[in-house]
């Protein structure tokens, strides 16, 4: 009796530990791709949970909101559903109410510009003012017909508004195409030597030619230390970071290329630029109600002298 009692509980054991061990599923997990819980208390957080878990994704899928985080990391619509229920927890709405926004949002077409993700853009190659009050964050690939075609909407966008907008370029060279990945590696390698934009243009002006040995010409052509240059495609020095930049995009939502993101925000439209113009004005309004609103609340204080400020009434007007 007491040894079948004692392989009892080493079974018992045994499958408590297995079942500790075993991952999480998207109906326990509590981190979700590209959902960002910063300020989140731990209510909240059972809260976003909840309603992910229960809520079904609209994009055809036909699974729940957290099952698509986890199963289809590059979903943009489930991606900017959980954000949408972060954000509005941070706001204080209740869970009723955020529900019933949910609903609201699964029948609607997809917005224009979704929820703002976070998309590291340091050491990126940057075209435009430091202070530009749009970032344009372009996830593209070298040998896309439809990221080439763009590259003159989104210039053409800056030279419209050259105080306002900066581009930011971010590597996404799609397995469909055979030269992307070395073509994104060399402009990274010439990005290190300060020659990013000049390579950028001449490959997008011969996407349907790239060669390595086309490559090495484009470089000399710049101006590039050619040994310096083929030695980094060589070695595979940037393969890291391309990949990096890959999966920073797949984190965020992107799904094909060309992705431009505005301040942020996925951007679901034409890259074309009546439409994308459109968009960049309207943000540029958005921004500047945020800008003025702090000053207008600490200028309302100003004028509101306090109890202690108040003049006290002389003895006559008593």
């Amino acid at each position: 009796m007491t040894t079948i009692r004692n392989a009892f509980f080493v079974a018992c054991l045994s499958f408590a530990a297995a079942f500790a061990q075993a991952p999480a599923t998207w109906q326990t997990a509590t981190e979700f791709p590209g959902l960002d819980q910063t300020g989140l208390s731990a209510e909240q957080k059972r809260t976003l949970f909840t309603l992910i878990r229960a809520q079904s994704c609209s994009c055809g899928c036909t699974m729940h909101v957290a099952e698509c985080r986890v199963k289809d990391p590059r979903c943009g619509v489930s991606r900017g559903l959980a954000a949408m229920v972060a954000r509005e927890l941070r706001e204080g709405k209740t869970a009723e109410a955020i529900r019933a926004d949910l609903e609201r949002r699964t029948k609607e077409a997809p917005p224009v510009l979704d929820e703002a993700v976070k998309i590291p853009i340091e050491d990126a190659p940057v075209k435009g003012p430091a202070n530009a009050r749009i970032t344009l964050v372009e996830f593209s690939d070298f040998q896309c017909p439809y990221c080439a075609a763009a590259v003159g909407h989104l210039y053409e966008l800056m030279a419209k508004h050259p105080a306002d907008v900066r581009l930011v370029f971010k590597q996404f060279p799609l397995d469909t195409h055979s030269q992307a990945g070395l073509a994104a590696e060399a402009a990274l390698a010439a990005h290190a030597q300060g020659k990013f934009w000049p390579m950028h243009d001449k490959l997008y002006a011969n996407f349907r030619d790239l060669s390595p040995e086309k490559i090495n010409q484009w470089a000399t052509d710049a101006g590039l230390d050619l040994v310096r240059f083929t030695m980094d495609l060589k070695s595979g020095k940037y393969k890291a970071a391309v990949q990096k930049e890959v999966d920073e995009g797949v984190q965020a939502g992107v799904q094909g290329t060309p992705t431009i993101f505005v301040n942020g925000k996925r951007y679901n439209g034409p890259v074309e630029t009546a439409p994308l113009e459109q968009v960049l004005l309207a943000e540029l309004k958005t921004v500047a109600t945020r800008a003025a609103a702090p000053r207008a609340a600490s200028s309302s204080a100003a004028s509101s002298p306090s109890a202690s400020s108040r003049p006290t009434p002389s003895p006559q007007s008593r």
